[in-house]
């Protein structure tokens, strides 16, 4: 049998454990052009949310009955592709279930086990989580040495290696999270320069002191108020790269644009947004990349992992209570050999 998480009704604010319903179903079997996966990790991101609701988006919305989508780890147990074969691990957007039938395109990438690196890490820092953060900063950011590199939910999966990839790339790295805890853990143990915990301080303030020199580059996944705080410290051609808005995603109804926009056109600055699938014709490349930072000790990552489907959805709401450190994933199951 099938376990699933089905999307039971759409949520109204932050979701609630009403809008899931757990269920069992028989197995399906793949037709021409698809696989059947065995899924044994599930990436939970607030994109999920998104998907969650009815508005347009990148991708269609989760249908109502329907498994919530998800980036998974899988290992593919049948297959009708040439090119996927049985026993292959994969990264793949797949559903909250036991099992999951998908066509080849929902397929991101065969996964090569890293020697001292643990498989699940091929959905964190060497999956959407490392990818999100290496192409929204290096291609959508691209951040040059000695600039200054402010990054909003800092101690999130993503927000956690683009401070660090930062660092790498020789910039001076300011985090922003929501308590002295994180702010530590940002500084003593992942190379920030800097954090600022939000709730506990003047933001505007903050930041002239954290940032005398201005921003350079700006890597948001929260908008809203901090946005706009942030749009005042810009420097000249600074860039500001749209990652998420976190703030914003359990709204009802949408927000005004931020009031600040305007420092845009007085800072010639730039504003862009990006995911990951822009760049599918280069996870391999940053894959490799990443994992040899891992290697050298210059990139970090923490993952909060729990066993069992039915986690999921009490996993998904810590994303909004900001209890978490570091990438969430539920383990479901162990590959077969």
């Amino acid at each position: 049998m099938n376990r699933q998480v089905l999307l039971r009704r759409r949520p109204i604010g932050t979701p609630s454990a009403e809008d899931f319903e757990a269920t069992e179903t028989a197995v399906g079997r793949p037709g021409p052009g698809e696989v059947l996966l065995k899924n044994l990790y599930l990436s939970i991101d607030p994109a999920i949310r998104g998907w969650m609701s009815d508005a347009k988006s990148y991708l269609p919305p989760i249908e109502l009955g329907a498994p919530v989508r998800s980036g998974t780890l899988s290992q593919i147990v049948e297959s009708s592709v040439d090119g996927w074969p049985v026993g292959q691990i994969v990264q793949a957007l797949a559903g909250w279930e036991s099992y999951s039938v998908v066509p080849a395109h929902a397929l991101h990438g065969k996964v090569k086990p890293i020697d001292g690196i643990p498989l699940a890490s091929m959905l964190s820092v060497l999956g959407g989580t490392g990818l999100t953060a290496y192409f929204g900063l290096l291609d959508v950011g691209r951040p040059e040495e000695g600039e200054t590199v402010l990054v909003s939910a800092a101690a999130g999966g993503v927000g956690s290696v683009v401070g660090q990839i930062a660092r790498i790339c020789g910039c001076r790295v300011v985090g922003l999270t929501g308590s002295d805890e994180k702010c530590a853990w940002l500084t003593d143990e992942l190379g920030y320069d800097l954090a600022i915990n939000y709730k506990s301080t003047d933001l505007r303030l903050a930041l002239k002191e954290a940032c005398p020199g201005g921003i350079d580059v700006f890597f948001d996944s929260v908008g809203g108020e901090i946005l706009n705080a942030v749009l005042t410290r810009i420097n000249r051609r600074a860039r500001i790269v749209l990652c998420g808005a976190i703030s914003q995603i359990n709204a009802n109804e949408l927000p005004p644009g931020p009031r600040n926009y305007l420092q845009l056109l007085a800072k010639s600055a730039r504003m862009e947004g990006f995911t990951t699938l822009d760049f599918a014709n280069r996870y391999d490349e940053a894959r490799a990349e990443l994992a040899g930072w891992i290697r050298e000790g210059k990139l970090h990552h923490r993952d909060e992992i729990v066993q069992g489907i039915d986690q999921a959805p009490s996993h998904l709401l810590r994303l909004f209570s900001g209890e978490h450190r570091g990438k969430l994933m539920v383990k479901l199951a162990d590959p077969e050999v």
